[in-house]
């Protein structure tokens, strides 16, 4: 699935990245998640490889690329059948708002371990009552001489139990105008006041959902994404916040789009093979039409998702965050609906076989409406393309 938009690094890569997948595949996968455990062989092994920080700074360990790097590592892995979901949250969201908002002493603190996987950060943005309406994030931080005291509650959190500590996404007054904006807080696992609860999801995927508690949480001053007022805005501290945020959601859904086109190459891939084999009549069942227009309409959607979804991330990377910010919502949606589609069909192209754990396919009719739903609904990537491409008016 190549193409020459791709530079020849980017290929390599791709290949290279493809054959670690093959080494683990989803068979791996499956008694990982079976045995509630974590995949910890692969990602040490693609740490070792670099592969984990190839978008981070390489003055701190990282590859010194971008989302574009990311994103194939994790669409492969994805493709092989065994994706790494933390990928999306640690190196991407965190290690991107870190290498560009941190102050030096986050930046070496932080970013050689999520380059080389010896730590992961969780993100803490969704709230039980806010849902996709981040304007009504609850989450307060406030002053306390010196430090900052947190209080809130978060849910639908990702791999918190394995993670040395969360960004937590919290809100603080402005003296000036009293409004809450937004600021980002690194929350360590172990911080006193910081609880979490398991939530059990009808999901199969290694990676655990929690919902966190913060009751005063006392953070020191450094805690702060960018270290406080003192820095200039766009540069980190309490008047960042708002774009610190969005440097985060971006690679997000980039990501999520890549996570959505490996899972949908995947189950294609599967139900091509049979297809191509299974024989009921003369000819194998793909040499039918009605069997294998389907199988190639799912395809051309992928392949299209992808070319947005690389668009995005060549925007991201060149630093044009306004068009990167349409483009990434777009990828996001694109790849959601085209590996929805493509794991239906993977499925019903196997028939009866599609349910059975022996071919594997039923599980990924669940965990692939994850990317219609996270981390913003497709109904919501619909209103921002209506109101901010479009300039159609809103009715909230």
């Amino acid at each position: 699935m190549s193409t020459v938009l791709e530079t020849e690094e980017h290929q390599a890569l791709r290949a290279a990245v493809a054959a670690l997948g093959k080494r683990y595949g989803r068979a791996y996968l499956t008694r990982v998640v079976a045995a509630g455990g974590h995949p910890e062989e692969l990602w040490a092994e693609a740490a070792k490889l670099g592969y984990l920080g190839v978008n981070l700074p390489e003055e701190y360990g990282g590859g010194g690329g971008g989302i574009a790097e990311l994103s194939i590592v994790l669409e492969e892995l994805g493709a092989a059948g065994s994706p790494l979901l933390m990928m999306v949250v640690s190196p991407a969201i965190c290690g991107t708002v870190i290498a560009r908002f941190g102050t030096d002493e986050q930046k070496r603190a932080w970013l050689p371990g999520l380059a080389d996987g010896s730590r992961t950060m969780a993100f803490g943005i969704t709230e039980p009552d806010a849902g996709s309406n981040s304007h009504r994030i609850t989450t307060t931080a406030r002053k306390d001489g010196g430090d900052w005291i947190l209080n809130g509650r978060k849910v639908f959190i990702s791999g918190v139990d394995i993670a040395d500590a969360t960004l937590v996404v919290g809100r603080t007054e402005d003296a000036r105008t009293g409004r809450l904006k937004p600021c980002l807080f690194i929350v360590p696992r172990d911080t006193p006041g910081f609880g979490r609860n398991h939530i059990r999801m009808e999901l199969a995927a290694a990676e655990k959902q929690f919902e966190l508690t913060l009751d005063d949480v006392r953070l020191p001053a450094d805690a702060l994404v960018g270290g406080g007022p003192s820095h200039a805005v766009g540069k980190g501290g309490e008047d960042a916040g708002l774009l610190q945020l969005f440097a985060g959601l971006n690679p997000e859904r980039i990501m999520t789009a890549a996570f959505a086109l490996g899972m949908g190459r995947y189950a294609l891939d599967r139900a091509v093979d049979y297809a191509r084999t299974r024989q009921v009549w003369k000819e194998p069942i793909g040499a039918h039409q009605a069997v294998a227009h389907p199988l190639a309409q799912a395809h051309i959607e992928l392949e299209l998702a992808r070319l947005m979804m690389q668009k995005a991330a060549h925007l991201y990377d060149a630093g044009d965050d306004l068009a990167a910010g349409e483009a990434a919502n777009m990828a996001k949606y694109a790849a959601g609906e085209a590996c929805v589609r493509a794991v239906d069909q993977a499925v019903h192209t196997l028939g009866g076989n599609g349910l059975t754990q022996e071919y594997g396919l039923a599980s990924l009719v669940t965990a692939a409406r994850v990317a219609r739903i996270a981390p913003v609904s497709r109904e919501m990537i619909l209103n921002f393309v209506s109101h901010q491409t479009l300039g159609l008016p809103k009715s909230y």
